[in-house]
């Protein structure tokens, strides 16, 4: 998700960074190098509320920086801001959870490019690496089609509610979306409770002063809003104590 019209949040972004192991002085790509893009980006579009350093290869696509990055983003619902479009080129994972994340991205070196144009460019970007899918997918419907024409009954859905069938499927997207901003605000929870904040009121107030918004967007917390979150953080292992 490229950036858009948001809320008073939108002069707050958190920044990601990615150098290789190697030859960063001679690519002119080094830390360095992005962070001043990045310090000269924000002069005049906001401030950054977190940032986020990965030391990779471009081929790696494992990359728990922006995984930390990403979650970071969509606790505050806020942008991420990274200092050079090319540099994404290079690397497919970073594109693809980029695309997938719902997450807003900036370029430091394109700030012109944002909204539908910017998001037309990345999945530009990635098209190359969805190739071998596509063609993939074109083999499996010709191959479907050839065993259907032959006789074969084919799998899948025969009838019943279709709208039970929907709402089942939307169901199931909630829960993933709560599933994940449980994840997402687990760190920051137990920041909080580590620091004495043990009632739900208290850290819904903690969560309200900081700025993060509640899964509706909303700027304001309340202690059920917040006894929800910790059911189901509590249930997948984060370390949150399940509340009483």
């Amino acid at each position: 998700m490229l950036r858009s019209n948001m809320s008073s949040t939108i002069n707050r972004f958190v920044a990601y960074y990615r150098v290789s192991t190697t030859k960063q002085g001679a690519s002119g790509l080094g830390l360095a190098a992005q962070r001043s893009a990045v310090a000269a980006y924000l002069k005049k579009h906001g401030q950054i509320i977190a940032e986020f350093k990965e030391i990779e290869s471009g081929r790696r696509s494992d990359r728990p920086a922006l995984e930390q990055a990403l979650a970071a983003a969509r606790v505050h619902r806020v942008p991420i801001v990274v200092a050079k479009v090319d540099r994404l080129t290079r690397s497919v994972g970073f594109l693809s959870r980029l695309l997938e994340s719902g997450v807003e991205v900036c370029f430091a070196d394109l700030p012109a490019i944002e909204g539908p144009t910017g998001r037309f460019m990345l999945q530009q970007m990635a098209a190359v690496a969805e190739l071998e899918a596509g063609l993939i997918s074109t083999r499996t419907k010709a191959a479907l089609a050839a065993a259907k024409k032959r006789g074969v009954r084919l799998g899948g859905f025969r009838g019943g509610s279709i709208s039970k069938a929907a709402h089942q499927a939307s169901k199931a997207a909630r829960g993933r979306i709560a599933t994940q901003r449980a994840l997402d605000l687990a760190p920051t929870l137990k920041e909080l409770q580590s620091e004495g904040m043990t009632s739900h009121e208290q850290l819904a107030r903690a969560l309200t002063d900081r700025r993060i918004p509640t899964s509706r967007g909303h700027t304001k917390w309340t202690g059920v809003q917040v006894e929800r979150v910790l059911r189901r953080a509590a249930t997948l292992d984060t370390g949150v104590p399940r509340p009483p």
